[in-house]
């Protein structure tokens, strides 16, 4: 195997996405054929090279791409809550055959498809703003909002920590009823597609034009859909299925 930047092996093993993966070698935590790193831009070669990582081996694993039906009521992290020992999407995962990370994050009261990988590289792809892929969630509000309102959503609205990134608006059903965990609600079915990550985004959008979301679900990343998978329920994702959900889609491919 040719020399890597160490971030991008890292990465490739199961450290997280590259901003950590720099972060761990910043911390000095990283060595080299005994060799300690403490900049960016080293390179080694994994077939020859000793690379540890706080005094142990790295190894590199079988790459997996996960979809996983995030129940509501759980929350997206790969620590464990120790404070309020809430369920975490890692309980569904404690028998897997490698150590994955969530890719990004979905609210605790959010459910939908949410992808794990021990690919840093493959998580940079979906998270990183500069590779505009666009999430697509389903959102039940209290009634149709006007074309107007639409049109802020579309346009990009302000929030408190600023204008959000245009926005891709439509409805399913102006009527709609939907029972879940967390009870039974009937409003306006809407989609809306962002290509951003704030946390709690979708609900703070509606919030701004007046409307508060009583379910939320999120069914597509890119062109990959959650489709009819279970919730609580996940599937080891083909390389081609993965790729799907880096794609990158324009207002013509939409």
């Amino acid at each position: 195997m040719a020399e890597e930047r160490l971030q991008k092996i890292l990465s490739k093993s199961g450290y997280g996405a590259r901003r950590k993966c720099e972060s761990i070698i910043l911390e000095k935590r990283v060595t080299v054929n005994n060799q300690l790193i403490c900049e960016l831009g080293a390179k080694a070669d994994p077939d020859i090279d000793d690379i540890k990582v706080d005094g142990k081996n790295v190894s590199f694993e079988k790459i997996y791409y996960v979809m996983f039906n995030k129940p509501a009521g759980c929350l997206t992290t790969a620590a464990p809550d120790i404070h309020r020992g809430r369920s975490t999407v890692m309980d569904f995962f404690k028998d897997f055959p490698a150590r994955i990370f969530p890719v990004g994050r979905l609210d605790y009261d959010t459910e939908g498809l949410l992808l794990l990988t021990n690919d840093g590289e493959f998580a940079n792809r979906i998270l990183h703003p500069k590779h505009k892929v666009f999430k697509t969630y389903e959102a039940l509000i209290q009634s149709l909002p006007s074309n107007s309102q639409i049109e802020q959503l579309n346009n990009g609205i302000l929030l408190d920590d600023g204008i959000t990134a245009p926005a891709k608006i439509k409805t399913i059903s102006g009527n709609k009823f939907i029972e879940y965990s967390k009870g039974k609600f009937r409003g306006a079915l809407m989609e809306i597609s962002i290509r951003e990550g704030r946390k709690r985004q979708v609900r703070r959008m509606f919030r701004a034009i007046g409307y508060e979301v009583l379910y939320l679900k999120r069914v597509k990343i890119g062109k990959l859909k959650l489709g009819s998978l279970p919730v609580g329920t996940y599937k080891i994702l083909t390389d081609k299925e993965a790729e799907s959900a880096t794609v990158e889609l324009t207002d013509s491919s939409y």
